[in-house]
């Protein structure tokens, strides 16, 4: 078998505050092979964005980072310096943050810092970088696509800066592309084409793709593999048929009972809901931090939860496969 492109082991992010450490991301694991998209789900705040931002080395000063493994073809991400950092952004790997607003420099036209990236890490010309540019432009929808390289973020929508963000996470072609809600400031019609476009430029260049999202239904539609993400720690992962097709995590099944099915969901009915609020991360961390929220909850939830599940199909949880039903969660 073909050795990961990306390869992670307990990935943890720890953030000093007031009242003590917040346990931000705790013992994140997971591979990623070339041309694979893995989609990373699950509540604002359980942890998927700064998981991101510790793989591009981009965290704050004060907030810290460790990982038994955290290798990118080769290349250990947890001691490579910055110039070895800057070598992969935007080269080998890219990132289209989520808020597309205040992404892009406004000092800046946009034809100056699409360009930029192919400039600094490959060997063209101006010319050559702008007339790459315009052709990912144009292959993002966006039309006239010469005429936008002239002007500054203030001018264009904010479904346009994404597709600007999205044209310049391309450039360089990367092997690796983070998408952190790429499609948030696009219109429902228009974000399907958006994330087609990556699932097939991705398959194309047998590029591979980190989607992080809370839908599910943009998950059902690109993934091959889920994680499910709670409270900083992955509770589910595994293939997109796997997860889908028999969840195994008390959460997993939640948010799915969250989502309306076409023709099996009644018109006027009740969607499901997951009760009680996400724990707080400060301090200590013990047992499983959703035992709050479930109803399968058991003394020994308190105690260090095993992972169980077979293959690449693995959660967290004391109920062994099986044991709960999709109707057993609450709507």
């Amino acid at each position: 078998m073909d050795k990961p492109l990306l390869s992670v082991r307990n990935l943890t992010i720890d953030i000093p505050v007031g009242g003590g450490t917040l346990h931000a991301v705790r013992g994140i694991d997971f591979d990623l092979n070339r041309g694979e998209t893995l989609c990373i789900v699950g509540e604002s705040g359980s942890g998927k964005s700064l998981t991101s931002l510790a793989l591009m080395g981009l965290l704050g000063k004060n907030i810290r980072r460790s990982a038994d493994r955290m290798d990118f073809d080769g290349t250990d991400l947890i001691t490579a310096g910055p110039r070895k950092m800057r070598a992969l952004r935007g080269g080998r790997i890219s990132m289209i943050f989520q808020e597309p607003m205040t992404s892009l420099n406004p000092a800046y036209t946009i034809g100056d810092q699409l360009t930029e990236a192919l400039l600094l890490h490959r060997k063209v010309g101006r010319e050559a970088a702008r007339a790459r540019a315009v052709e990912l432009l144009e292959k993002v929808g966006i039309t006239a696509a010469e005429s936008r390289l002239s002007q500054y973020p203030h001018q264009l929508s904010g479904g346009l800066r994404q597709r600007v963000m999205i044209a310049m996470a391309l450039m360089c072609e990367p092997e690796l592309i983070i998408a952190d809600e790429p499609t948030t400031a696009l219109d429902v019609t228009i974000q399907a084409q958006i994330l087609r476009l990556l699932y097939d430029l991705g398959r194309e260049m047998n590029m591979a793709m980190i989607l992080i999202t809370h839908d599910l239904g943009v998950v059902a539609r690109v993934a091959d593999k889920v994680a499910v993400m709670y409270a900083g720690e992955l509770v589910e992962t595994g293939s997109a048929q796997e997860v889908f097709g028999a969840p195994a995590h008390p959460y997993t099944r939640g948010l799915l009972r969250c989502i309306p099915l076409p023709g099996k969901t009644e018109r006027g009915s009740e969607l499901g809901t997951i009760p009680g609020i996400v724990p707080s991360l400060i301090g200590d961390v013990e047992g499983c931090a959703f035992r709050t929220r479930c109803p399968h909850a058991l003394p020994e939830c308190r105690a260090e939860i095993p992972r169980r599940g077979a293959g690449e199909h693995l959660f967290r949880c004391v109920h062994p496969d099986g044991a709960v039903s999709a109707e057993d969660v609450p709507a």
